[in-house]
């Protein structure tokens, strides 16, 4: 087999790195999120995205130490490996960790969709939401087909762009506001006290918390390119605080602008398009809602591009370790090739049949009980080898058990349908992994049935 140009050493700089990991994350998390952090948490959504951050921070500290003692392009699949063999727990906590990525996409996908329609005052809940998100899946899929370099180039150009943009949203709403931020006018007209402020009480704060991760939770896929980054055993950490920096100050910026423009009633009336409804109030008509609209429909695009590019090598990563079954089906091209298809059907299909909220919901679970799965791996099996903090480790867990326990009492109590989806989800993938490993022995290498014909010739 070839030299594969895509994992070449040193070819990805830190800031090359900090772009993709911002790309990811400001995409649809502070469009899309805003609105539902502020449903859960209500004038207490700022804290909520801060304390997220905090649990994010934890989160890192994981990734941080296993990239640095072993810097792979398998990211998170690679750790769990390290840390459970080739395993059942590693397979389907990979598989979480992949589905609650593609669950990602579909939430950036309907945003995009959702904006765009802003511009036309097409009512939000029309087919058409689903039908631009789908467009935009079908778009990331043929720009990742055509070269992984282009991929790279828009994903530093669009960061720029996108962290300007809402940065710039957020400091004209702010000075054209006063730099007020009066949420607790919003019940009923009057005002509340801070202890009504999260609706759902410390249970709703606490589950605001656990969406609001998943503003974050970009950062995972710095990790992939472990491989690659200059300089990694200091790159890969630095790269994941330096984003996760970035989207902290951006996310709390725009949480004031919003907070500082619409009541938190009217933030949640319109929480899947929440910004674009804040720049209409803000004095200078339809142009300060165009300008967030481009912001928005550049965000998403590009987080999406991003993040199918991120999923499709971890996917590719897992074939290799043998984790999951692959038949080519008669596709040419490289396994990763293969998974943008198998990828981007998933998202479309999420887009169509789920709602942002739904979508949302899904990608925490899967995500917290994946992140648990890390942690645990790391404390139990590899913490001495990788030179982590016990306390550290088991702070960042209990943190993860706290807001995913909180998040699922939410939702028993709001939508119980979305924990069947989840729970059946979650049985599903275990089962069908543990069926998939009985069957197939380990090669202890690449095993060419995992290879397409192109592949095997190169």
């Amino acid at each position: 087999m070839g030299k594969d140009k895509q994992y070449e050493s040193g070819s990805l700089s830190l800031w090359s790195a900090v772009a993709m990991g911002t790309g990811v994350m400001i995409g649809a998390g502070i469009f899309a999120l805003t609105g539902q952090v502020a449903e859960l948490a209500r004038g207490l959504y700022p804290l909520a995205f801060l304390l997220a951050a905090v649990v994010s921070a934890f989160s890192a500290y994981s990734c941080v130490k296993m990239a640095n003692a072993w810097p792979s392009a398998g990211g998170i699949a690679m750790f769990l490996k390290k840390a459970y063999g080739r395993s059942l727990v590693t397979a389907g906590c990979a598989l979480l960790m992949v589905f609650s990525m593609i669950i990602n996409e579909s939430l950036v996908a309907r945003t995009f969709g959702t904006y765009v329609l802003q511009a036309f005052d097409v009512d939000e809940n029309s087919n058409w939401v689903a039908i631009l998100g789908v467009g935009l899946i079908v778009f990331a899929y043929l720009v990742n087909v055509a070269t992984n370099e282009l991929i790279s180039r828009i994903s530093v150009a669009s960061a720029l762009v996108k962290v300007g943009g809402i940065v710039i949203f957020a400091l004209i709403t702010l000075t054209l506001a006063g730099f007020s931020f009066q949420p607790a006018d919003s019940i009923g007209g009057g005002a509340t006290s801070a202890g009504d402020a999260a609706e759902g009480g410390i249970a709703g704060f606490v589950a605001a918390v656990a969406l609001g991760i998943l503003a974050y939770k970009g950062f995972t896929t710095i990790t992939n390119s472990g491989s690659e980054l200059e300089n990694p055993q200091r790159n890969v950490g630095r790269a994941i605080i330096i984003s996760l920096a970035i989207c902290l100050v951006v996310y709390l910026l725009v949480s004031w602008a919003v907070g500082s423009t619409l009541t938190i009633d009217e933030i949640v009336n319109a929480k899947d398009f929440s910004l674009a409804e804040a720049s209409r109030g803000i004095g200078i008509g339809r142009y300060g809602v165009w300008f967030t609209i481009a912001v928005a429909v550049i965000a998403t695009a590009s987080g999406l591009l991003a993040s199918v590019f991120a999923v499709s090598r971890m996917l590719a990563m897992i074939t290799k370790m043998e984790l999951i079954p692959h038949r080519h089906l008669g596709m040419p091209g490289t396994v990763q090739k293969h998974m943008l298809v198998y990828i981007c059907v998933t998202a479309a299909l999420l887009t169509v049949f789920f709602d942002l909220s739904r979508i949302a919901s899904l990608g925490a679970i899967f995500y917290l009980v994946m992140d648990i799965a890390i942690h645990w791996g790391l404390y139990r099996h590899l913490r001495d080898e990788a030179g982590a903090k016990g306390w550290v480790v088991l702070t960042a867990i209990g943190l993860d058990v706290i807001v995913l326990g909180a998040f699922l009492w939410i939702k028993m109590l709001r939508d119980p349908m979305i924990l069947l989806w989840a729970g059946v989800g979650i049985v599903a993938i275990f089962v069908l992994e543990w069926l998939f490993l009985r069957q197939h022995d380990y090669s202890d290498g690449e095993d060419p049935n995992y290879q397409s014909p192109g592949e095997r010739s190169s």
